[in-house]
């Protein structure tokens, strides 16, 4: 059996990476096709990144802290919700990097689907990786994060061109 610990720094390295590639490569592949240029598609990713790992790491702090705050018998209140906490940062700004790359070194066209295939390639990954340690079903957790994930990629596409 995992500790209650283990399995809530678990669940913010899952939500950050998974927030972090959908919502970057949501946004980069909205505003590539919407015709944006390549440097205002990467301040934006750049922006994206470093604002919602922090927003997310604070969030993640203040929500856990509240609920730590709650039980009373909980002897490590503040070190879990603060560990936590950094685990949302690192894994949401770490995550948000595989989506961007592609911007930084191809031009818009080739940056897009590259950007694209990448962030599916890293759910599906992510889907599998936190079904093996969370011992669930390996191909269905990774197929549902790569599902999922896909259709808010979409979306983020589709508002892009609506726009357009």
């Amino acid at each position: 059996m995992q500790s209650k610990t283990f399995i809530l720094f678990v669940r913010n390295f899952i939500f950050g990476a998974e927030d972090s590639l959908v919502s970057t490569v949501g946004l980069l592949a909205g505003v590539a096709s919407a015709g944006i240029p390549r440097k205002d598609i990467i301040i934006s990713g750049v922006v994206l990144i470093f604002v919602e790992a922090f927003s997310m790491s604070v969030g993640s702090f203040l929500s856990e802290r509240t609920t730590e705050e709650s039980l009373i018998d909980s002897q490590e209140k503040l070190g879990n919700s603060l560990i936590a906490s950094v685990i949302m940062f690192f894994s949401y700004f770490i995550s948000g990097l595989i989506p961007l790359t592609p911007y930084l070194i191809q031009n818009n066209i080739n940056a897009f689907w590259q950007s694209i295939i990448a962030s599916l390639i890293a759910l599906f990954i992510l889907g599998f990786l936190s079904a093996k340690i969370l011992k669930t079903k390996l191909f269905k957790n990774a197929l549902r994060m790569l599902i999922i994930g896909g259709m808010a990629i979409a979306l983020g596409v589709i508002v892009g061109i609506i726009i357009k």
